[in-house]
């Protein structure tokens, strides 16, 4: 579960983490009065599951009333990457000499987890991992005794911030991967951890992902799961028990396992096309099931075909088709051209079972994606 900006920062408070002073609004009015209690300067943000909401006019600063109301109309309402941005956190503007980065994460090549500070935080983290790795300091932690004073220290040495806040940052380090590790987070990130002339140090932005296992030992976490969702397909994911991630594309993906979806992801982007969703509807395909998924990409404005990717393990093959058979026959009419291909345990039964009417059949994945990516192309043309 991704919780948004401003509910990461009220957890990180509650800890210990300095955050500006904030307010949440889902009007022009309300943000308006947020800046008039906080005073001025003020940032309005988004409030969305998206990366780059500066670059992408999500972010803006605001010096007095005026400036205030103009950002916040032009905010609240707006699609930013893909998302409707229906809410923003009016926060108090950060006079700060310096941008950080600290993270937590599991390193799955390594095994255990990793706490990661850089020096260089801000918008353009990213480029920076990918450009000069060797500016994020990275401590591998052992899980069974947490991350250690002297590591955090270490890291926060070995990244080059400067002395006179490096102990500030230490402790703020320490505190992140305890919440990560207590909260069952697969991500907790500041980004950026800004440094004030005074020498403070200030959670401006705020992250935390939860394992959706884990959310039966956090009730208070997962009574923020519904405001968590951003959208209406976000919601629907949640309600049906999928594993669902929206991207920016136009093919809508779905398939039984996690794999089997990544690699039909990769043969999208190999034939030219952009995937539009991750979607897993996990094992078995029954109607109601196949039903619930297509009413998902279906859903989607974005989706202009869509390849149905399935793998009969215990599943049946047979049953599969007949589920999806089942499904499409309950629309009227079938909004987006669906492709499926199917193999498998009776996977050569399934494909003679499906209604070539409702369905275009294809034997190998390769040219399922192939014609899913002709048929997005040929709508969107």
């Amino acid at each position: 579960m991704r919780l948004h900006e401003y509910q990461a920062k009220g957890i990180f408070a509650d800890a210990g983490i300095p955050t500006p002073d904030s307010r949440l609004a889902t009007s022009v009015d309300e943000a308006v009065d947020a800046g008039a209690e906080l005073g001025y300067p003020v940032a309005v943000k988004a409030q969305v599951h998206v990366g780059g909401r500066g670059k992408a006019g999500g972010i803006e600063i605001a010096t007095d009333d005026d400036e205030l109301r103009e950002a916040a109309d032009a905010i609240l309402g707006m699609d930013l990457k893909g998302y409707h941005v229906d809410r923003v956190l009016v926060e108090s503007a950060v006079d700060f000499t310096n941008e950080l980065y600290l993270g937590v994460t599991m390193d799955r090549g390594e095994g255990e987890p990793v706490a990661m500070v850089s020096s260089e935080g801000g918008v353009d983290i990213e480029s920076v991992a990918e450009e000069t790795p060797e500016a994020i300091a990275r401590e591998a932690v052992d899980p069974a005794f947490g991350l250690h004073p002297y590591q955090a220290r270490k890291a926060v040495y070995e990244s080059g911030i400067p002395r006179d806040v490096s102990r500030a940052v230490a402790s703020v380090l320490e505190t992140l991967y305890d919440l990560w590790e207590s909260k069952d987070a697969s991500e907790a990130e500041i980004n950026p951890l800004m440094v004030t002339d005074g020498g403070d140090v200030v959670a401006a932005d705020a992250v935390l992902n939860v394992d959706d296992d884990a959310l039966f030992r956090h009730p208070d976490l997962a009574d923020m799961e519904e405001e968590s969702y951003t959208d209406d397909l976000e919601r629907k994911a949640g309600e049906y028990g999928f594993d669902y991630v929206r991207l920016s594309g136009n093919v809508g993906i779905i398939g039984n396992g996690a794999g089997l979806v990544m690699a039909t992801l990769d043969l999208v982007d190999h034939y030219g096309g952009d995937p539009a969703n991750f979607l897993d509807i996990g094992g078995g395909a029954k109607a109601e099931r196949v039903a619930n998924a297509l009413d998902m990409v279906f859903s989607d404005p974005n989706v202009d075909s869509v390849v149905f990717n399935i793998f009969g393990g215990i599943t049946r093959g047979d049953e599969v088709a007949r589920g999806i058979n089942d499904a499409l026959s309950q629309f009227d009419e079938i909004p987006k051209p669906v492709v499926v291909r199917l193999a498998g345990t009776n996977a050569s039964e399934g494909m003679e079972i499906l209604d070539t009417s409702l369905v275009q059949v294809e034997g190998t994945l390769e040219d399922a994606v192939q014609r899913a990516v002709a048929n997005a192309e040929e709508v969107d043309s």
